[in-house]
């Protein structure tokens, strides 16, 4: 007789590098392939809180200054919290059976792997305390300690999905995940049984982080609606191929961070034309990431699903097809044609790396993060 596994309700939470607001996602699952979304939502914060995380961010540039503005971090970090808690609250309002767990990323301020320091603001006790539930959080500390990255952390659902995307959908595989968050990373999952041997994953550059940036800078918005502002301007070829000269990646073996990138080579250009050039610039190195992880599967036709607030921007997705038509084993789609919301794939992704944390199962491994061996991640705490 098979024992049927347990399934665990789980909320997950998670705020990236736009630090516009909270993605919130409710799942239920065995933590292996069993899998159900229930609900998905997004809380954005008030303006005030806003502004505190990003000069905050602007604050930090290294491990002294964690310390240095410890004080200002540890009060951020409590009103964090708290809005953190909020959700949570309503979510348990309109879910009315038991949620088992929070998935409880928190707010990225500082990530340099290293020197082994992954700085995400977020008070798990305290979330404990407030909503009565048992928290996941501080998910990236123990990959880092065996040798890893700390990040990419998501392609154990990537892998889960794509199961469900071959079983039910008949995607064949190889089947790869681009997230174009505010760094852009590539998942390849090659086979339906879960098997993590298998699973490659690895940050590839920039995503919306300096088109939002430049957008923020040199307008009154916070970034570059459908791309129609990129679209409008002119790329300045020069000052491209510059870009691309003083900056290629060259090994895929170190995760990202935003402030591995800066916008200055744009200086003096109009706010289109600015657009337009950096558009092209993140597009070459998202083509060229793509381009590494095809090597792994150049002779099976592969599709590319894209989640993350860059598949919004349209001329940023039509710049990269366009980059990649001579490629012919190459299939690019958002998430969504599959009835996935691309919005959410990461909150959902918490929401199950908590489960996994939970039963102590491993979130990363040697082809994901680096890591020496494959390890679990998130620290487990019961505050109430």
């Amino acid at each position: 007789m098979i024992m049927k596994k347990n399934l665990y309700t789980a909320i997950g939470l998670m705020s990236g590098t736009s630090m516009d607001g909270i993605d919130a996602s409710l799942i239920k699952s065995d933590g292996l392939n069993e899998y159900t979304n229930i609900l998905d939502d997004y809380y954005k914060f008030d303006n005030e809180l806003y502004q505190k995380l990003i000069k905050l961010r602007s604050l930090i540039f290294n491990e002294d200054d964690l310390h240095k503005y410890s004080k200002d971090v540890n009060q951020l970090e409590r009103e964090l919290t708290i809005f953190h808690s909020k959700i949570v609250n309503k979510i348990s309002e309109k879910y009315q059976n038991k949620i088992d767990l929070i998935g409880f990323h928190g707010q990225t301020i500082f990530h340099e792997p290293n020197i082994g320091v992954s700085k995400q603001i977020g008070d798990g006790k305290l979330l404990s305390q407030l909503t009565k539930k048992k928290v996941v959080y501080d998910f990236r500390q123990n990959d880092l300690a065996n040798g890893g990255q700390g990040a990419p952390l998501v392609p154990i659902f990537h892998n889960l999905l794509s199961k469900i995307l071959n079983k039910k959908n008949k995607v064949k595989y190889p089947i790869c995940f681009l997230n174009i968050g505010g760094i852009s990373n590539i998942t390849i999952t090659e086979d339906n049984d879960l098997k993590t041997e298998k699973l490659k994953a690895f940050d590839i550059g920039p995503g919306n982080c300096l088109i939002d940036l430049w957008i923020k800078k040199n307008s009154k918005y916070k970034y570059d609606d459908k791309g129609q502002i990129g679209k409008s301007g002119t790329v300045d070829s020069l000052i491209l191929n510059q870009a691309i000269e003083n900056f290629s990646i060259d090994s895929y073996d170190k995760s990202l961070d935003i402030k591995n990138f800066d916008i200055s080579f744009a200086k003096g250009l109009s706010l289109e034309n600015g657009s337009a050039t950096i558009t092209s610039y993140t597009t070459h190195l998202i083509v060229k990431g793509i381009e590494y992880a095809n090597k792994f599967n150049k002779n099976n036709k592969t599709k590319y699903l894209i989640s993350g607030g860059g598949r919004k921007n349209n001329f940023l997705i039509d710049s990269i097809k366009k980059n990649l038509i001579d490629y012919k084993n190459i299939d690019i789609e958002l998430i969504d044609r599959y009835n996935f919301n691309g919005d959410f794939i990461e909150s959902q992704a918490f929401g199950y790396l908590a489960i996994r944390s939970f039963l102590d199962l491993p979130i990363t491994f040697p082809n994901t993060t680096g890591c020496k061996i494959s390890v679990s991640g998130g620290k487990v705490i019961k505050h109430f």
